[in-house]
């Protein structure tokens, strides 16, 4: 039975929505602020910094490389369609948001994850071919299989995921404008309708299972494959050098993963069966946690982007005289 006057259709839409933030949890908010504001700088700082490194030096420039610049802009895109104005709730309170950048927010968030999703693959691809076709690497990953990869991963998520916007911002608002989330979440935001938001919400169901789902079998098909080639090397060393590669990208995606997975279903559950804090926490920390820690586990794990970012560094604080010459030291 749906809540408020019956629909008109000579009626507007709402000029404006109005976000809660984190119902029940108000008094944290300014917590939540500085949180965010931390793991923001961090995921901006980071990823800008992979994405330089990486452009600038002519030894990084092997397809694995390729997709970690590219993870890392679209993890810059997705923090930043959420939490600007996430970190304005929480310490100010303005919490208005007009109708067209509360669905542009959503269709950047949808189309960011999926993307996401698509480079994990591709990622897992690359590992693949690096590991148990190492002689044939550079055949297989030519610079055009990898701009063919990119933008069919682009392709998927614009063709996938704007129907999903599209169904949402056309259904009719004419009852409450109170979004309880924190930033435009599709089903959160559905929920306002007067009409029938069921055939969304199937719709981001189905396709989110489909997209997430189809990619994880071919990533966990690739993982094995790439295991019984390490476990089948004669050399110990060779064997932990491929595994720690491969660690870092399994380190990925069970941060983009498994919280996705639980933000999309925990959503379905509804609030009787889990908590809306912690829904809505859940679903701003998977936007969140993957581009704060991504860079930095790049960082730790890939001998070569750390030793390129150190030196990086060094020159901005200490020879900026040299800089432009920088990417010539390696």
């Amino acid at each position: 039975m749906m809540l408020g006057p019956p629909y008109n259709h000579t009626m507007k839409n709402p000029a404006t929505f109005f976000l809660v933030g984190i119902p029940g949890l108000q008094s944290s908010h300014l917590w939540l602020a500085i949180s965010l504001s931390v793991m923001y700088t961090i995921a901006l700082l980071g990823n800008t910094i992979v994405v330089t490194v990486i452009c600038m030096d002519f030894t990084l420039q092997e397809p694995m490389y390729h997709l970690l610049c590219v993870l890392a802009a679209v993890d810059i895109v997705m923090a930043s369609s959420v939490v600007p104005k996430m970190m304005t709730i929480f310490s100010s309170g303005d919490n208005s948001i007009s109708f067209s950048a509360c669905f542009t927010q959503m269709y950047f968030v949808h189309v960011a994850t999926a993307v996401e999703t698509g480079l994990l693959l591709a990622m897992a691809f690359d590992r693949y071919v690096a590991i148990c076709k190492p002689l044939r690497y550079k055949r297989i990953l030519t610079p055009q299989v990898m701009l063919g990869m990119s933008v069919a991963i682009i392709t998927r998520a614009v063709i996938l995921m704007t129907p999903l916007s599209w169904m949402v911002s056309h259904l009719p608002f004419c009852g409450s404008t109170v979004v309880l989330h924190s930033y435009c979440e599709h089903i959160a935001v559905a929920k306002l309708a007067c009409a029938d938001p069921m055939p969304s919400f199937l719709y981001s169901l189905i396709g989110s299972s489909i997209i997430v789902g189809s990619d994880v079998v071919f990533i966990a098909v690739s993982y094995n494959l790439i295991l019984r080639a390490v476990f089948g090397l004669s050399s110990k060393n060779a064997q932990l050098k491929a595994l720690s590669t491969c660690g870092s990208h399994v380190g990925v995606m069970a941060l983009y993963y498994l919280p996705g997975m639980a933000s999309i279903y925990v959503a379905w559950l509804g609030k009787d069966i889990v908590p809306l804090h912690t829904q809505v926490l859940l679903a701003d920390l998977y936007l969140v946690i993957p581009p704060t820690l991504n860079p930095i586990i790049y960082g730790l794990r890939i001998k070569q982007i750390r030793e390129r970012t150190w030196s990086m560094l060094l020159y901005c604080l200490f020879d900026h005289s040299n800089m432009g010459s920088w990417h010539k030291v390696y």
